[in-house]
């Protein structure tokens, strides 16, 4: 069985920050800026809070199964829910969605090559 790679994204907004929390935030967010956003098996979070109290975790996983898709958003949810914790973060409407790279559309690039291996 071949292993399925996972992209889980987890989006909410960071609810109920105090002066200092957002200072915090603010002068941290070089390193949380979305140009530096990656899939991450221990998360990649972004946000700019400058422009509104939204964030976004960027996880990778992987499985053997179609289902395991499920364990993977799972775990990702838990991971952001932690560091947000850890953080003393309050947050609200979270919401993940994932996709398995395995079901994903070919590029335009890919179907040529997988056409010209397949003519070989």
């Amino acid at each position: 069985m071949s292993t399925r790679t996972f992209r889980i994204t987890v989006r909410g907004v960071f609810d109920g920050l105090t002066d200092d929390q957002r200072a915090a935030l603010l002068a941290d967010a070089a390193a949380h800026d979305v140009l530096r956003a990656a899939f991450t098996p221990e998360g990649s979070l972004t946000y700019d809070i400058a422009a509104r109290p939204a964030f976004v975790f960027r996880f990778s996983d992987a499985g053997e199964k179609e289902e395991d898709i499920l364990d993977a958003t799972e775990r990702a949810e838990t991971a952001a829910k932690t560091w947000l914790a850890e953080h003393a973060y309050g947050f609200k409407n979270l919401r993940s969605s994932a996709e398995d790279l395995s079901q994903a559309p070919l590029g335009k690039r890919q179907r040529r090559a997988a056409r010209s291996s397949s003519e070989a």
